[in-house]
C-alpha cells in the first residue's frame, strides 16, 4: 500500500495530526452547542419595578450558569414595551394582555396578574359606578390603561353620565386627590404588598378614615367580549384589613402581565428559557414575594395569548432530547444528500461531460511508443526508444521487488516490449531501404 512507503514516524505524526483535529472541531461544536443564548426583552412600568423584576431573573440566570441569558432593555412604559415587541426590536417583552398589538406574540410565562381597581378617597359618597356621573376620575398609568377606560365607558355609557378620566403622573396622584381634581383614582396593580402600600399612600388615612373600593359588577359581560379581561373578586381586607377594605369579596376586572416571544423563535430556545425561569423563581420567591405570581400560562387551545410551543413543552412535560428533536434529520439528511449524489453522478456520466482523468501507466507509456516507432525516421531516433523501453521495464521490476501492489506483472511487460521489438526491428528495416529506393529512382 501507498502508506506503507512513509516512513514510520511521518505515518505517526499523522495519525496524531488527524486526532488533535477531530478532537478540537468536536470541541468546538460542544461549546457552539452549548453556548449561552441571549435574548433581548422590553418591559416598562411607570414606576420602573418591572425593568427591576426582570433585571433580577437576568441576574440570577447569570448566577445559576443558565444556557439562556436576558438582555433587559427599559421602554419606560408597557405601551412601550408591546410597541417595541410588535416592531420586531426585541425577543421578548414583559406585556399587559390588554395593552398593544399581540398578534405576533406567544405567551411563556404569567409574570403576575393586575386588577383593575376604582377607588374613592376617604369620606366619599360615590360606592358605585353610577355615583360618579359627573365626576373626574384619575387615571394612574395613562395610556396603559386606555382599554379598561374604553370597556367602562362603552359598558356603562359613562360618556353620557359627562364622566371624565384624567391621565395622572405618580407623584401628582396625592396632589389631585388633595384639591379635589378627581373624585376617585383608577389603578391596575398586582395584589402585592408593594403595590398596596403605593395606594394606601395615595390618601390620607387613620383608623376612621378608609378608601371606598367601587365595584365593577358587570366584569362577568366586559370579559365575554373583552377576552383580555376576567372577572375576579378582590378578597376581603385586601386594601386594609382593620377595619377591612373591602368589607366583602369585591367584584372587579382583571388582566394578566405576561412575558411573550416572538413566534419565530425555536422550540428549543424558548423551552431552555421556560425551565430557567421557573426555576429561578423558587431561589428569588425568598428576597421578592411578587415572584410567587410568576405561574404557567393557559394551555387551552383557545386561550387568549396563544402558548409557545417551546413553553407548551414544559408545561405538558413533553419536552424533547436533542436527538428527539434533530434525530430524524441526522439519519435522513446522509440518505438524501447520497441519494441526490447519486443521481447527478448518473446525470453527469450518461451526457458524458467531464469524463474522470485516467493517470497514465507504463503499460499506457508503452503503447504510446508504438505510435512513434510506426512514425520515426532515423535509426538515432529508434535507439533512443528502445532506451526508453528499458527505463520503464526497470521501473517497474524496481516496484515488484518492493511489493509495490500496482506493478504491472512480468508477463504482461515481456508482451509488450516484445512486440515494441518486432516493430522497431521493422522500422529499422524500412529505413534501411530507403535509400536503395531513391537511388534506382
Amino acid at each position: 500500500m501507498a502508506s506503507q512507503n512513509l516512513p514510520l514516524w511521518l505515518r505517526f505524526v499523522l495519525l496524531i495530526g488527524v486526532a488533535v483535529f477531530a478532537a478540537g472541531a468536536g470541541l468546538l461544536a460542544y461549546r457552539y452547542y452549548t453556548r449561552p443564548a441571549t435574548l433581548t426583552v422590553a418591559v416598562g412600568s411607570i414606576d420602573g419595578e418591572a425593568a427591576k423584576a426582570m433585571s433580577a431573573i437576568a441576574s440570577e440566570l447569570v448566577s445559576t450558569n443558565a444556557s439562556v441569558r436576558l438582555k433587559v432593555i427599559d421602554s419606560g412604559t408597557a405601551l412601550e414595551a408591546a410597541n417595541a415587541f410588535s416592531a420586531g426590536k426585541v425577543d421578548l417583552a414583559v406585556v399587559r394582555g390588554d395593552v398593544g398589538d399581540l398578534s405576533q406574540a406567544q405567551a411563556v410565562v404569567v409574570v403576575s396578574h393586575v386588577v383593575v381597581l376604582i377607588i374613592a378617597p376617604p369620606g366619599s359618597s360615590i360606592d358605585s359606578i353610577d355615583g360618579l356621573k359627573g365626576h373626574a376620575i384619575g387615571v394612574v398609568g395613562g395610556a396603559a390603561n386606555a382599554k379598561i377606560v374604553n370597556v367602562l365607558t362603552t359598558e356603562y355609557d359613562l360618556a353620557n353620565a359627562k364622566v371624565v378620566f384624567k391621565n395622572l403622573a405618580l407623584t401628582d396622584v396625592r396632589q389631585a386627590i388633595q384639591s379635589k381634581q378627581v373624585s376617585a383614582l383608577l389603578v391596575a396593580i398586582p395584589l402585592a404588598e408593594k403595590y398596596l402600600s403605593l395606594v394606601r399612600g395615595f390618601f390620607q388615612l387613620d383608623h376612621k378614615k378608609a378608601p371606598v373600593l367601587i365595584p365593577i359588577g358587570s366584569a362577568g359581560a366586559i370579559a365575554e367580549t373583552e377576552r383580555a379581561f376576567e372577572s375576579f373578586d378582590v378578597p376581603k381586607g385586601t386594601l386594609r384589613g382593620s377595619p377591612p377594605v373591602p368589607e366583602d369579596d369585591l367584584t372587579t376586572l382583571r388582566t394578566s402581565l405576561y412575558l411573550v416571544a416572538q413566534k419565530k423563535l425555536g422550540t428549543d430556545l424558548v423551552t431552555r428559557l421556560t425551565q430557567a425561569i421557573m426555576r429561578v423563581r423558587r431561589d428569588l420567591l425568598r428576597e421578592q414575594p411578587i415572584f410567587a405570581q410568576i405561574t404557567a400560562p393557559s394551555t387551552d387551545q383557545d386561550a387568549y395569548l396563544p402558548l409557545h410551543p417551546g413553553a407548551a413543552a414544559v408545561y405538558n412535560s413533553t419536552t424533547q432530547s436533542f436527538m428527539d428533536e434533530y434525530g430524524n434529520w441526522i439519519y435522513l439528511t446522509p440518505m438524501v444528500l447520497g441519494g441526490v449524489a447519486t443521481m447527478l453522478a448518473a446525470a453527469w456520466k450518461f451526457l458524458g461531460i467531464g469524463g474522470p482523468a485516467i493517470p497514465e501507466g507504463p503499460l499506457d507509456s508503452l503503447y504510446a511508443l508504438a505510435r512513434r516507432i510506426r512514425n520515426v525516421g532515423t535509426d538515432a531516433e529508434l535507439s533512443a526508444i528502445e532506451e526508453e523501453i528499458d527505463n520503464i521495464l526497470k521501473a517497474e521490476r524496481a516496484k515488484s521487488a518492493r511489493g509495490d501492489e500496482n506493478a504491472v506483472d512480468a508477463v504482461t511487460l515481456n508482451v509488450a516490449a516484445h512486440r515494441l521489438e518486432n516493430l522497431i526491428h521493422d522500422r529499422r528495416a524500412a529505413l534501411a531501404k530507403k535509400p536503395v529506393v531513391a537511388s534506382a529512382a
